[in-house]
């Protein structure tokens, strides 16, 4: 099933592919890997894909086996230099072995046709919070969405807000990031979509 490829060739993707960035471990409290379960199972029984970095590890890999497991398409982006400690999963639709984090972020953000964050670390923080800066600066329009289970991004959250309190980040910049609560919203999200604007790097 798996293709290794690189950034030019052609895909051999048929459904819409959401990204979810998410931790590349588990975390303290099973209700992360629960939900990031139930979120990856009712994607793929939606009939979405996802794209995602690669790692066959904590969050990432259990999201992306049960897509898999449920039918769904995977394509995973990994840099070369974090093949040593950030083990690549081997059985996706597509694994993408690039040379940098640049070409793992913006690849993905050109197949994706909307975003989720789930629970992570500085790197789930970084890639959200980068890719609402590119919404910002209008080199997209596609959904970005907070999955905030157990209250995990409350305190991201409340940044922000006070950010648009300070005068630092307009509000309707604010509004692009919608925070969910639970699987419904998220799909009412989805299930939405529009024909996404096209990332240019």
């Amino acid at each position: 099933m798996n293709s290794v490829l690189s950034m030019t060739e052609n895909s051999s993707t048929t459904q819409t592919l959401i990204a979810i960035y998410c931790g590349s471990r588990s975390g303290n409290n099973p209700i992360y890997s629960d939900q990031a379960i139930a979120l990856a199972q009712q994607l793929a029984q939606q009939g979405f894909g996802i794209v995602y970095g690669g790692a066959s590890i904590g969050l990432m890999g259990q999201v992306a086996e049960t897509v898999l497991q449920h039918g769904g398409e995977v394509v995973g982006v990994i840099p070369e230099f974090m093949l040593d400690y950030e083990i690549a999963h081997n059985q996706l639709t597509e694994l993408h072995i690039v040379p940098s984090m640049h070409e793992r972020k913006a690849l993905m953000a050109e197949r994706a046709s909307a975003f989720i964050a789930l629970a992570g670390g500085l790197g789930t923080f970084e890639e959200i919070l980068e890719i609402a800066t590119w919404g910002q600066l209008n080199q997209h329009q596609k959904p970005m969405i907070i999955y905030n289970v157990n209250g995990f991004f409350d305190h991201l959250i409340a940044q922000l807000d006070h950010a648009v309190t300070e005068g630092f980040l307009p509000l309707h910049h604010r509004a692009k990031l919608m925070i969910c609560d639970n699987l419904t919203q998220i799909c009412n999200v989805l299930n939405n979509l529009n024909s996404p604007t096209h990332i240019e790097m």
